[in-house]
């Protein structure tokens, strides 16, 4: 009796009527209009999509005999990686006989650990993995 005088109020209105609650003892239903419903969530869920973000893991390659203006470089690229919330992998790649001398590169992932410092910290310290020695960075979070 009640649910056909709500459908009757529903088509009076050019409404829908909407089970909310078919579970229930008896079912909850509600007048509403249901294809502007629909469409207030779609947009609700794409204002949330469109605030966040998914973090990408970025990589930069160096060598140990890499110049001062190439260094700066992958460092400002890395820098501008850890703003945009992006992590970072820096490998320092090793070929022939650099691997005898692997505290030159150890020496230039230290350098780039503390010029990065105010940008990423590193998840642990660098680490040889093969003929790549590498540091991962994780961006500083602005939540305090």
């Amino acid at each position: 009796m009640a649910l056909s005088r709500a459908l009757d109020l529903a088509q009076e209105h050019d409404l829908d009527l909407v089970e909310i609650a078919p579970t229930a003892n008896p079912p909850v239903c509600r007048i509403m209009d249901y294809s502007k419903f629909k469409y207030d969530q779609e947009k609700k869920e794409r204002r949330i999509k469109k605030n966040q973000h998914v973090t990408h893991l970025k990589q930069i390659r160096l060598k140990p005999h890499i110049g001062d203006a190439d260094y700066e470089m992958k460092m400002r690229q890395a820098a501008g990686f850890l703003k945009k919330k992006d992590k970072v992998k820096a490998n320092m790649f090793f070929r022939g006989r650099e691997m005898m001398h692997r505290e030159l590169g150890r020496e230039i992932l230290d350098r780039l650990i503390v010029d990065l410092a105010e940008f990423g910290t590193p998840e642990r310290a660098p680490s040889m993995e093969g003929r790549v020695m590498s540091v991962l960075f994780n961006p500083i979070s602005d939540k305090k």
